[in-house]
């Protein structure tokens, strides 16, 4: 009794899974009638996006027949079916005829496939629901594998529901034409600015969907970079910036931005002795932290599937983040972890960042070591070949930043005032000139500052 109840739900649930038999008879019956159509439909349509058993089988003999560079109408079809020992499993040739009664309109053929595709996503929603039900009382599998798996099945079905449109280059041409007018009439930077006025005349700002990594030895100053562009495009934009740090504890990086914003020595905030006119100035900053899309987190560990649930989070609490910052790669790890060597393992975690910048459309600063090997040679600042497991990100970075002070090795004793000079060496840029540029450092403050700027 219990097998025939478990056999009677699976055609139930089958019956009623959503479908629209008239769309996909029409659009079989577009493709035979309409080489138009054809192309149109290979494009967008694959073979288990009809519903019923034969349309699916009919349209992979098609598919088939179109590689094979063999015409295709009803006449060839049925010869090409019939030859394959196909033709009964689609339902036999009054299945081909029928389809010549319906009179497809190419007008709306899309709006057919949209329809098509819609049912298919649906069936496919449907489906994930009983595995998430049926996963959930296995208990011997780790609940957070259950969960990143769940989080998988859904990010690949919201990437389906992505319209995959190919664009003419009269299209972009003219986008273009009127984005570079609209520039000619508000002068503007391309990108968000850093705050950093000589990088930014490099760099034109940061890019949407663009990868960048700032580099350096460890205690050169890469946090405090990061967060200075952070708040600066705070400042600038009041987007959204998402910081996700696996190094310091967001306590850590809390009172690195009171310091730096306030001018209040770090050493006097975390002993709390302050005077009145810090207590002032303390106030007024945490007002206005308080109050920017500013996202802090410290979670360790972190893999690629965590940042991307993050992010989402943020996109449906708020808005489009500004820029998202990862500080650091090489503490970043991959959900799987099946990669022995940890070069592959970086070469994955970049190309999945690099990703992950084009699908949300949003810069992403990531921090990087450099490798000892620096350390050995005479001259110091560094360059490209420097970057531990440099290869992969070399390769997948649009922009690398490498930070150099010279005060960091020879311990300038002459920088009374806490201000050293560093070097920003722009050692890559994908779509722009290389070169270096000066920043000051108030290493009191942890701030970096436009030289001209420097007190």
């Amino acid at each position: 009794m219990e097998n025939f109840n478990e056999q009677s739900k699976q055609p139930s649930l089958e019956k009623y899974l959503p479908h629209n038999f008239l769309a996909e008879k029409i659009i079989l019956s577009s493709i035979i009638t309409s080489p138009q159509a054809l192309d149109i439909v290979l494009r967008n349509v694959k073979i288990e996006s009809f519903y019923f058993k034969n349309h699916q089988e009919l349209y992979k003999n098609i598919v088939q027949m179109y590689e094979n560079k063999i015409p295709i109408d009803v006449i060839t079809l049925n010869t090409f079916l019939q030859d394959n020992g196909e033709l009964e499993k689609i339902g036999g040739i009054k299945v081909l005829v029928e389809l010549l009664n319906y009179v497809p309109n190419l007008t709306y053929l899309e709006e057919y496939i949209r329809l098509l595709h819609d049912k298919f996503l649906r069936r496919n929603l449907i489906k994930l629901g009983y595995e998430t039900i049926n996963s959930a009382y296995i208990t011997n599998i780790p609940l957070e594998t259950t969960l990143s798996n769940l989080e998988l099945e859904v990010f690949n079905l919201v990437n389906e529901t992505a319209p995959h449109q190919i664009t003419s280059t009269t299209e972009l041409l003219s986008n273009i034409f009127l984005e570079l007018k609209q520039k000619s009439l508000q002068p503007s930077l391309a990108g968000l600015s850093s705050g950093f006025y000589d990088l930014d005349s490099f760099t034109q700002g940061f890019q949407k969907s663009d990868l960048i990594i700032i580099a350096g030895r460890p205690s050169m100053g890469k946090t405090a970079l990061a967060l200075n562009i952070g708040l600066n495009i705070l400042k600038n934009s009041n987007k959204p910036v998402l910081f996700f740090s696996l190094e310091m504890s967001k306590e850590q990086l809390i009172y690195r931005l009171l310091t730096n914003e306030t001018n209040i020595s770090s050493l006097k905030l975390k002993t709390g002795n302050l005077y009145k006119d810090d207590w002032v100035k303390l106030n007024e900053t945490i007002k206005i932290l308080a109050s920017a899309p500013l996202f802090i987190d410290d979670t360790p560990n972190l893999s690629m599937q965590d940042i991307k649930v993050k992010i989402k989070k943020v996109i449906f609490e708020q808005n489009y983040p500004g820029i998202i910052i990862i500080d650091y790669l090489q503490l970043m790890q991959i959900s799987n972890n099946q990669t022995v060597n940890r070069t592959q393992e970086i070469s994955q975690i970049t190309r999945s960042l690099k990703n992950l910048a084009r699908e949300f459309n949003v810069p992403i600063i990531v921090l990087s070591q450099l490798s000892r090997n620096v350390e050995n040679r005479i001259n110091k600042r560094p360059i490209l070949s420097d970057l531990r497991e440099s290869g992969s990100i070399e390769q997948d970075a649009d922009l690398v930043l490498m930070l150099y002070r010279e005060s960091y090795y020879h311990l300038i004793k002459e920088n009374t005032n806490d201000i050293n000079l560093v070097e920003l060496i722009i050692a890559k840029q994908r779509n722009g000139p290389i070169g270096t540029v000066e920043l000051e450092f108030d290493s009191k403050r942890t701030k970096f500052l436009n030289p001209s700027l420097a007190v």
